[in-house]
């Protein structure tokens, strides 16, 4: 083997990606000492996003002071290469900042137009916003509110939105937010496809976990609804049913109508910033993984989106997972060439977990073994 590409997302509860990159690169440096590995940890777009793209890239760490989602003081950080910038929503308004304090419904996401903001003032021209782990749900209002969006009520009053006072805001001006960001594209990554109200929709999927009781759930899925009739009707957009609109308490919607930007399933949006499909060029295989392999990654998750762009360049893709769910057997037709999962015998996740790291060297093993034989 002369080169290989590592590209795994993490094994949830057990290994980051970047783990399981070091641990798939020793193996196969150790039968291939001359081999070229690329390590690309891949994240969904939550916590650690910002993180994997700079393992995977040649960058700047950002230091970026802003508010937290209940106005106090934080200091995250984001990515900078050359005039790309990486953010996630998490740094600035995640759940475990709520930890003791959840309450979706008076959360804001004003730090996450404060970073946007800073990173613009740093020359940033493309900019990538990881969107998942969020404790808020005001369909990222508060965020466009940072970047000179001005929400008012019916007497005309400015305000910034949260989550229960969606059904305060009358009227919607993106004039000034549109003059800081010209010359600016911004892409949302996310990996759910939920709408932006409604039984699928941000409020009633997610808001229970930050906090919400059946009553608040109610109320913010109003103010979800009563934000896209104003939208609508002010901006001219529908951004009801846009896959993703739900995402990170309706940061999607917000992105799309608020920013003029765009929503993206987050491994392409990667496979795209790595310049994946030049890297496959003189590729003899490539690694990728997951969790779990089921039906449901088959609509675009991490293993799904590497196959399909390698498959286009004939390089063959083996899909190293925690487990093997029904329905994963519809990978092969999307490129993947073969599934291994690193459980070695049968026993519970409880107990397996403990073991995962172990567990996958030893799967790699007996693949850069067999693979030997067969070269």
């Amino acid at each position: 083997m002369k080169k290989c590409i590592l590209i795994p997302d993490s094994f949830k509860g057990t290994l980051s990606s970047a783990e399981i990159c070091a641990v798939m690169k020793e193996r196969i440096l150790a039968h291939w000492p001359q081999a070229e590995a690329i390590a690309i940890p891949v994240a969904d777009g939550g916590e650690g996003t910002v993180d994997c793209f700079l393992e995977a890239l040649s960058g700047e760490r950002v230091e970026i002071p802003a508010h937290g989602p209940f106005g106090e003081p934080v200091c995250g950080y984001g990515a900078k290469f050359g005039d790309k910038g990486v953010l996630e929503m998490a740094a600035f308004a995640g759940l475990p900042m709520a930890e003791g304090r959840l309450s979706p419904g008076t959360a804001s996401t004003f730090g996450v137009g404060e970073a946007i903001r800073r990173m613009t003032e740093l020359g940033c021209k493309e900019i990538l916003l990881g969107l998942g782990g969020s404790c808020t749900n005001d369909g990222g209002a508060g965020m466009a509110a940072a970047l000179g969006v001005r929400f008012t009520d019916a007497s005309g009053k400015p305000f910034v939105p949260t989550g229960l006072t969606l059904d305060r805001i009358a009227h919607i001006d993106c004039t000034e937010a549109r003059r800081l960001l010209s010359g600016v594209s911004i892409t949302a990554i996310c990996d759910i496809d939920n709408p932006l109200y409604g039984p699928e929709g941000a409020a009633f999927v997610f808001a229970p976990q930050k906090g919400a009781d059946a009553e608040m759930v109610e109320k913010l899925d109003k103010g979800l609804r009563h934000l896209s009739d104003v939208i609508r009707k002010d901006l001219h957009m529908d951004v009801s049913d846009i896959p993703g609109s739900g995402a990170a308490g309706g940061m999607g919607a917000g992105v799309t109508a608020f920013l003029g930007g765009k929503l993206r399933p987050g491994i392409q949006a990667v496979l795209d910033m790595v310049q994946f499909d030049s890297l496959l060029e003189g590729t003899d295989l490539v690694l990728t993984g997951e969790g779990r392999i089921d039906s449901q990654s088959l609509r675009g998750k991490v293993v799904i989106g590497v196959a399909g762009r390698a498959k286009k360049k004939g390089v063959p893709v083996l899909a190293v997972v925690g487990s093997i769910g029904e329905g994963a057997e519809g990978a092969y037709d999307l490129g993947v060439t073969a599934m291994f999962s690193i459980n070695r015998k049968a026993e519970d996740f409880s107990v397996s977990r403990y073991h995962a790291k172990e567990n996958l060297s030893a799967t790699m093993e007996d693949i850069c073994r067999f693979y030997e034989i067969m070269s």
